[in-house]
């Protein structure tokens, strides 16, 4: 199985994509961020991101879209313009027919570190042990699309094992 991971966002968007490489193991095929410049206009930035995803989608294949459920925080601004970068993400998705999945930031901690309350810098060495990186992935945007993933690797794999039980 291979999964796509997005951090979104709409000057950085984090992306890593993870695949099973048997054996319980997780492997890296591709991570990276997708940017676009602070004095473009926010019609053409959720356009140049809608392309990069959709790119990716073509290239890569995954068999699922794995993203962060929006987490409202105190900054109303920064809470609208992820909203519209996961929307994008969404739309790609579907345009593309790739099924999506959700997780919480605490499911995506609980799956990476053990922990559903792992600061950021654990989940980032975690992201580096499991995937056998070579240093943890920069920005911090694609350490946390990387962990995305691997959340959703462990979740459809554990979902096969229970669907195998009867």
């Amino acid at each position: 199985m291979r999964i796509l991971g997005i951090d979104p966002g709409t000057a950085r968007m984090g992306y890593g994509i993870v695949e099973d490489a048997g054996s319980g193991r997780e492997r890296a095929v591709a991570y990276g961020c997708l940017e676009t410049p602070p004095d473009m206009l926010p019609e053409r930035r959720l356009q140049s991101l809608y392309r990069g995803i959709v790119d990716l989608l073509l290239e890569y294949k995954p068999d699922c879209v794995a993203v962060e459920e929006l987490f409202f925080g105190r900054n109303v601004t920064t809470a609208i313009h992820v909203g519209q970068a996961r929307g994008i993400v969404l739309l790609a998705a579907a345009d593309n027919g790739v099924p999506v999945r959700e997780f919480t930031p605490m499911q995506v901690k609980m799956a990476v570190a053990g922990y559903g309350r792992a600061d950021k810098a654990q989940v980032q060495r975690m992201v580096r042990a499991l995937l056998a990186l070579p240093e943890i992935p920069k920005p911090d945007d694609v350490a946390d699309a990387l962990a995305v993933a691997i959340a959703a690797l462990h979740a459809a794999s554990l979902t096969s094992r229970l669907g195998g039980l009867s």
